[in-house]
């Protein structure tokens, strides 16, 4: 069995590995003990608040663009520098977060006028639901 490091356990936890590699991790935790008591102290580690430069760094995900900077990037509005920042984090570096973002952006651009309709549909009855009942009295 491969040893999961410290590091591993708190990228798992992120959801900041690769499907395969955090396979890999929750079938190695599924099957040892200690690796189990190990994930809790790292659970306990973020529950006391970890508060070194790269924890809070991480947590913060300042490295993440925005999401209107991932929809600029699928328009390919932004300049050179930021475009190529983008590809980097999202290409090489494979950040989950973003990438899922991402699709998401994707999936909704190519979005049929019916779903969309459908949605704005959705939106304005609940919205009125909503409004009406916060007016109507306790």
């Amino acid at each position: 069995m491969v040893e999961i490091t410290r590091e591993q356990l708190h990228a798992y936890l992120d959801d900041a590995l690769s499907e395969a590699e955090a396979s890999r991790i929750e079938r190695a935790i599924r099957e040892s003990e200690t690796l189990q008591n190990r994930l809790r102290v790292a659970m306990q580690e973020r529950d006391r608040g970890e508060h070194s430069i790269g924890a809070i760094w991480r947590r913060e995900r300042l490295t993440c663009a925005s999401r209107e900077q991932l929809g600029s990037f699928l328009l390919q509005v932004l300049d050179d520098d930021e475009m190529n920042y983008i590809r980097f984090h999202t290409e090489t570096v494979g950040c989950p977060y973003c990438l899922a973002n991402l699709a998401d952006l994707q999936a909704r651009r190519e979005e049929t006028p019916v779903v969309q309709d459908r949605r704005r549909r959705f939106f304005q009855s609940s919205a009125g639901y909503l409004h009406a009942n916060r007016d109507a009295p306790s």
